[in-house]
């Protein structure tokens, strides 16, 4: 079993980046316009008095006229905060603003977490009885068992709205999912099996009790707790695990583990053995779910069987058994159906939901999505990643369908395919983009110099790229330096990163020599005046080092003005044959992404460059996954008005027109033409209005507003500007970039290194 690079981040890391900008994880905004005095009364007083009236006639139309339909509560009292115990209900609120953020971030679902400080069940419930008329679902977090289990029970007894405690139920579907499939794979009778859960916590709990919905019978599952097995006679039992308590004799792990067919733990590193592994059945099923050590190494176990199915709650093995494949999208097909309750029917549909994903046949869009490698069904990929994009248009249906048919819906959906294709809209497809260039780099692990070592964001991003496994970083700067900003971010002054600078005399000889004969006879210069570039210049360094082959990419920027870096490095590297050089940029709002271009090259670009940068930018928009659509931007749509600044637009079009291209595209028109669907009426006969992801703007200026604007007031993602048209795959960062833009640039630059052939001409 291929283990994964994990991720480590120093404390004070993590520190900062929960103090970074605004305080915390979450936000709220309005999802109306609030400018002028009528939008206020509307939202406010008098216009507010009719919703108000409304509801107060008829309290389902809150789903309609309020938030409540898309509101989950994540509510903790911090008595079992994720491993470390009782902290309190304060001590819970990263935690919980952190699953919030989950469920924003993978299916669409407003949250707001709620910290009750108590460690009374019934003040818990009470309160959360209280206020549960604002919220359309309820997720209990991180509550010591036994009063999570009292509090979920009493809660759907008296609230008509889901209630799911996701430390139960989340754990139970994506682990009764794989089993479904590792039975599936050793073709074992689901009836028959022989099962062990080492752990009588809630989730073990909740895991044994969807195993029996699905078909295992009471006899043939084997609980232990941290006494030994929990059999019927024993006397310390309480009221919920004495529903799991067998007639057997057999007392300790080591004696029921013989011939088991699976294993489950939920308990603590190291309680299963290789000896113990070497009793089970043939092709034994192992779930050693203990975090952040399971209860056995998937290498421990196979020192002793190589017919083992494996799965941990880690991500750097395979089939992790995580909870975000399940709770963001069984709320969201819950609330889409405004359902009353979860029951076992959505659990149980969720989980063959799931199962049957992880079986089919991975489409390419997922294979790109995920990194360029297609997981094929089977011991090592039973459960589908955490990432899959196709989890929210699969979950959600069968929940929704399960609720419906189970009559706790008060929605009903008429058009499931319809519900699908909604859904894949409510994904941030700059999320996708992303992981899939890093699922790719991954197995490349191309050498990426980042110029600006001594500035913090940059070596931030460097440790991030290292750490994450995207490749290998080379910092250009000072080592003590280096070691002094390493202290300043938490981290240790050996920090195993590869540090290169002018003082390494071989290499500035070899880059003083490689300038000179680049730029004698062009520019005149001296061998002295190039040997003067490369020791005080480290733009000229870092772009020696990939001209050389010393490194595969570059990213630089950030401490200077973007055309600063990109004279210097047009020093040291010309563009790529037959390509034009501009920028473009990646700009996601509202789940819409559109790429803009030129952002930071030409000026006012003739006729024929905006021709090629439209065929340049449609060759790189594919390699981000994308159907081209190109929409020349202008301040007239199709000859109106026609003036002296329109002219060359409609000219690029032409020659276009005149070209053997493979993308569609049309032009002159306005932005508002290229991107709203409502002007599709207007002009049929394009195919572009309305559609548009490509823009090609006139000019510079309006392409470097359009897009800081869209950024700074619009709260749209930008990655970028992608330096398109370079022979070498460098990207420069805006003056000051974060550390994530950063760190997606270098993502992008070894991404580029390993797709585009910088050879060949374009």
């Amino acid at each position: 079993m291929k283990k994964n690079k994990i991720e480590h981040y120093s404390d004070k890391e993590a520190l900062e980046f929960h103090n970074s900008n605004k305080s915390g994880k979450i936000e709220i905004v309005s999802s109306k316009p609030m400018t002028t005095k009528r939008d206020l009364a509307l939202a406010y007083s008098p216009g507010v008095a009719a919703p108000v009236k409304a509801i107060s006639k008829n309290p389902d139309l809150a789903y309609d006229y309020t938030t409540k339909g898309n509101l989950v509560a994540v509510i903790s009292n911090g008595s079992a905060i994720l491993g470390l115990g009782n902290l309190g209900a304060i001590a819970s609120k990263p935690v919980m603003e952190g699953k919030a953020v989950l469920f924003k971030r993978f299916a669409d679902i407003d949250s707001i977490d709620l910290e009750i400080d108590s460690n009374n069940p019934e003040e818990i419930i009470n309160s959360i009885k209280n206020f549960s008329k604002s919220f359309g679902g309820i997720n209990l977090e991180d509550i010591a068992a036994p009063d999570c289990f009292i509090i979920e029970k009493k809660l759907k007894e008296i609230l008509d709205i889901p209630v799911f405690h996701d430390d139960q139920h989340g754990t139970a579907i994506i682990t009764a999912a794989a089993l479904i499939n590792a039975v599936h794979i050793t073709k074992r009778d689901i009836k028959k099996i022989k099962i062990v859960i080492n752990g009588a916590g809630a989730s073990a709990m909740a895991c044994a009790n969807l195993f029996k919905i699905k078909g295992v019978t009471k006899k043939n599952i084997t609980m232990l707790d941290r006494k030994g097995v929990i059999y019927k006679g024993r006397k310390d039992l309480n009221e919920w695990k004495s529903l799991h308590a067998i007639d057997t004799k057999s007392r300790s792990l080591d004696e029921v583990i013989k011939n088991a067919d699976v294993f489950l733990g939920l308990s603590k590193a190291g309680t299963l053995k290789k000896e113990m592994v070497k009793k089970m059945s043939k092709n034994p099923i192992i779930f050693a779910c203990a975090n952040p050590d399971p209860e056995i190494t998937p290498e421990e176990i196979e020192q002793v069987r190589d017919d083992a199915i494996i799965a941990t709650g880690r991500s750097d093995y395979p089939n992790q058994v995580n909870n975000l494949i399940g709770f963001p999208y069984i709320f969201r097909g819950a609330l889409d159906v405004r359902a009353k309750t979860i029951n076992e029917e959505m659990k149980v549909a969720a989980a063959n939901a799931i199962a049957t994903l992880a079986r089919e046949r991975v489409p390419d869009e997922v294979v790109a999505a995920m990194g360029g490698e297609r997981p094929k069904y089977g011991k090592d990929y039973i459960i589908p990643s955490t990432f899959d994009p196709r989890l929210i248009s699969v979950i959600p249906v069968a929940v929704a369908k399960a609720a419906i048919k189970s009559g706790v819906a008060r929605k009903e959906i008429k058009d499931f395919e319809i519900y699908s294709e909604q859904l894949k809209q409510r994904l941030d497809p700059s999320v996708t983009i992303m992981q899939g260039i890093n699922s790719k780099i991954k197995k490349s692990q191309k050498r990426v110099v980042f110029v600006d070592g001594e500035d913090e964001n940059t070596l931030k991003a460097a440790i991030a790229f290292k750490n994450s496994g995207l490749g290998i970083p080379i910092i250009v700067a000072k080592e003590k330096v280096v070691k002094q900003r390493l202290k300043e971010i938490g981290y240790g002054e050996n920090f195993n990163i590869q540090i290169v600078n002018s003082t390494i005399k071989e290499k500035r000889e070899k880059y003083s020599k490689y300038i000179f004969k680049k730029l004698h006879r062009d520019q005149g210069v001296l061998e002295r005046d190039c040997d003067r570039m490369v020791r005080n210049d480290r733009v000229i360094w870092g772009s020696c080092m990939v001209s050389c082959g010393d490194a595969d990419a570059m990213v630089t920027g950030n401490t200077r003005r973007y055309s600063q870096s990109l004279q210097k490095i047009k020093k040291v590297i010309d563009p790529r044959p037959g390509e034009i050089m501009f920028g473009l940029n990646m700009v996601v709002n509202k789940g819409r992404t559109v790429f803009i271009a030129d952002t930071t090259v030409h000026e006012y670009p003739s006729s024929i460059q905006l021709a090629e940068i439209a065929i340049s930018s449609a060759r790189v928009v594919r390699l981000f996954g994308f159907d081209p659509k190109i929409a020349f931007l202008s301040h007239s749509t199709f000859g109106q008005p026609v003036t002296s600044r329109t002219k060359h637009i409609r000219d690029a079009v032409n020659i276009l027109k005149n070209k053997d291209v493979d993308f569609k595209f049309d032009g002159d028109m306005q932005p508002d033409v290229a991107l709203d669907q409502v002007y599709k009426e207007l002009y049929p006969f394009s195919e572009i209005v309305g559609n548009a992801n490509v823009l090609i703007m006139p000019g510079q200026h309006s392409a470097a507003i359009t897009y800081k604007t869209m950024k700074t007031l619009g709260g749209a993602k930008v990655i970028g500007p992608l330096l398109v048209g370079l022979g070498e795959a460098i990207e420069i960062a805006p003056l000051r970039s974060s550390t994530s833009d950063i760190l997606n640039l270098a993502s992008v630059a070894a991404y580029s290194a390993g797709v585009i052939d910088y050879n060949k001409k374009n």
